[in-house]
């Protein structure tokens, strides 16, 4: 599946904005003190078979050297099928509910990917920046999934080669090309297999969201409060399916379509920056700065499609030992169509490349990559492809297939459909089969969950969580008519507060709620 997939929720490490997404439990509350509470005694039928001496553990709690919160280890099996066959560590942290008001239970959260630490974004973002009046009645808790960040992270590349594999021509023109993009494709599969082969068969949805129900019993919660985001919204779903009875208030923001295949997936993935890049350029066009003309957003992505071809021909100078190339580019302008608060850095950097600077959009595609100025990388990248082809059959297994849907990719979107089909070939040569398939979720029996769509969301297309708020039994659609990815905390008093009520005091927003 297309390593965009689903990528960022976390607008706030990629472009200095914040892309808040919280997700929580439903009635009863918690069974836990006022106080973070350590291990809990789990009655013997919420135990899976074979799990005993994982639910019974007790998190040690340390200081995390960041003010406020503790850390702690969580042991889960690599392999849930085999439960002696050896552990795997996941990273854990949480800040105490601040109080006044009794406290409901814990909070967890997680920003998308897959891949995003969420360990990260709640130490910067959630346990500080979450509303106060939710963050006073719960604890804000975060475990990085199996093969992200803290928790056994998945590595493919040294920096060296993941510089190489992003400058690749994501558009090839002959077959000389097409040959370099796909063994591209295959060294990274390669580099994962050699450098984590024991993790990769065990990095699944399904395996995250069976941790994520561990970390709740050993919390003292008889239910899951979640908020997830964008890819979050796949693993928060998949948790709802697996354990119905145990969701408590969850927040499903930027969601995804778990029937889609991943041929689906990508293109309705296409068709979203589609509709975000149309509603930059005609925002862009109406500046008189705008660098590609002040006529139409068609005019507009005429202009940017002419750059794109430029590039492809004669990259630039970036003041970097890296040139601009297309494939740079391409995903500089796709990172700044996340949140439109970019949109006037993203006018600045096409018009610094048109006249021959390529650092605006180099530094946009390395935020979107997680690059560091060391010219090593977060496993951001490396994990988003282990999750993603495990998770799903690949959308193509042989350049052939790519090819012949470029045409459907380009009719979604004649900016970034040639560049996202042959994206779409990433997982043809990945060494671990695939565990999961397409389905619908339906979470039988679940608690209310509200399922947040932005109708001109690039990552997580509007239409997608209008189906997947269809296919639960609970879910309840709250639309936000707008930009950018994800919607709670991101300016709408009226999403906002929706959402809060819901999380304070367990009461959905009404069904087909709009906000602005």
């Amino acid at each position: 599946m297309d390593s965009r997939r689903s990528l960022r929720t976390l607008v706030t490490t990629l472009l200095g904005t914040a892309g808040l997404l919280v997700s929580g439990c439903t009635g009863g509350g918690s069974t836990g003190s006022a106080q973070p509470s350590g291990a809990s005694s789990v009655s013997a039928p919420a135990v899976p078979a074979g799990l005993t001496s994982y639910y019974a553990q007790r998190l040690k709690w340390r200081d995390c050297g960041v003010e406020g919160f503790q850390c702690a280890t969580m042991k889960a099996p690599l392999d849930y099928a085999k439960p002696d066959g050896g552990d795997i560590d996941l990273a854990v942290s949480r800040k105490a509910a601040t109080g006044p008001g009794k406290r409901i239970g814990s909070l967890l959260v997680n920003p998308g990917g897959p891949g995003g630490s969420a360990v990260e974004y709640l130490q910067d973002y959630a346990g500080i920046g979450y509303p106060a009046q939710v963050r006073a009645r719960y604890d804000m808790v975060a475990v990085d999934p199996r093969g992200v960040a803290r928790s056994a992270p998945v590595v493919c590349l040294t920096g060296p080669q993941m510089d190489r594999f992003t400058q690749v021509d994501q558009t090839p023109d002959d077959a000389a090309e097409v040959t370099a993009l796909n063994d591209a494709y295959r060294q990274f599969a390669q580099g994962c297999a050699k450098r984590s082969g024991k993790v990769l068969p065990h990095v699944s949805t399904v395996e995250a969201a069976r941790d994520m129900d561990m970390l709740r019993a050993l919390l003292g919660d008889e239910r899951l409060n979640y908020v997830g985001a964008s890819y979050g919204t796949f693993l928060g779903a998949t948790y709802a399916d697996l354990f119905p009875a145990r969701v408590g208030r969850l927040v499903l923001d930027g969601a995804m379509d778990p029937s889609l295949d991943a041929v689906e997936l990508n293109r309705d993935q296409t068709a979203g920056f589609e509709t975000a890049f149309q509603a930059f350029a005609a925002d862009c066009v109406k500046n008189a700065d705008c660098p590609l003309g002040t006529v139409s957003a068609a005019d507009a992505a005429d202009r940017l499609g002419r750059l794109f071809a430029e590039l492809d021909a004669h990259p630039i100078g970036t003041g970097d030992t890296r040139e601009l190339t297309e494939s740079l580019a391409t995903t500089g302008v796709i990172a700044a169509m996340y949140d439109e608060s970019a949109w006037p850095q993203l006018r600045e950097a096409v018009a610094a490349a048109q006249d021959g600077d390529g650092s605006g959009l180099l530094a946009l595609s390395d935020s979107y990559y997680e690059r560091r100025p060391s010219g090593s990388y977060a496993n951001l990248m490396f994990a988003n492809a282990a999750v993603n082809c495990l998770d799903q059959p690949p959308a193509f297994t042989s350049t052939r297939a790519a090819t012949r849907a470029v045409p459907d990719f380009e009719k979604a979107s004649p900016v970034f459909g040639r560049s996202f089909a042959w994206a779409a070939l990433n997982c043809a040569d990945w060494s671990v089969r695939p565990t999961g398939t397409p389905h619908r979720v339906t979470a039988e029996g679940a608690a209310p969950i509200v399922v947040v769509g932005t109708t001109r969301d690039p990552a997580t297309p509007y239409k997608w969580a209008r189906s997947l708020a269809g296919q639960l039994s609970s879910g309840t659609l709250l639309t936000y008519e707008g930009d950018g990815h994800t919607a709670y905390g991101r300016g709408s008093d009226c999403v906002d507060t929706a959402i809060n009520t819901y999380l304070l005091d367990g009461t959905p927003p009404a069904r087909s709620k709009k906000c602005s």
